[in-house]
């Protein structure tokens, strides 16, 4: 995890900067971090964070735009081929947003709706995969006739994840 020290217009685009220490282990101009879910460029870096260009695409794509100076961000670096792959295989393109409909509890766990349009329900499957602010979650249900999808949070997850799903964030397609 992370956090946002600047959000901002620089040089005629946007910049972020973040600190964060754990990532940075190797790291190199020009490689990519997923910064809650979107994959982005790192374009500076010291011992204590980095910094990634934000272009007008990713500003209307994603929820970053409505991170501040002191906003968690879930982070994670690019998997390596000779890495162990667990979990889910997705990319960090930012294909849109969605809108949380209803949060229903089931003993520890946690049923979230979500509204989504139609250019990106399209590609959601049940039992397919998804990347909610870069946390990997699998499709429940599609409900192609409210334009929406569901998936559940276990308990860990919960705990886990840097922003409440009760607030905006970015769909990432798995």
């Amino acid at each position: 995890m992370g956090r946002v020290e600047q959000l901002g217009q620089a040089d005629g685009g946007f910049v972020m900067r973040i600190g964060a220490k754990a990532v940075l282990e190797g790291v190199s101009l020009g490689d990519s971090i997923a910064v809650n879910g979107a994959c982005l460029t790192v374009t500076e870096f010291d011992a204590a964070g980095f910094a990634v260009g934000l272009s007008p695409e990713t500003l209307r794509r994603t929820s970053l735009v409505e991170l501040g100076a002191g906003s968690m961000v879930n982070l994670e670096r690019a998997v390596q081929p000779t890495s162990r792959m667990g979990g889910h295989f997705v990319q960090g393109h930012v294909d849109g947003t969605g809108e949380i409909v209803s949060m229903e509890p089931e003993a520890d766990s946690l049923w979230v709706k979500v509204r989504a349009g139609k250019e990106l329900l399209r590609y959601v499957v049940p039992k397919g995969f998804i990347a909610v602010d870069g946390t990997s979650l699998t499709v429940v249900d599609v409900f192609d006739g409210e334009g929406c999808f569901n998936f559940m949070l276990v308990a860990y997850t919960q705990q886990k994840r840097v922003r409440r799903f009760d607030e905006g964030y970015s769909i990432v397609k798995g």
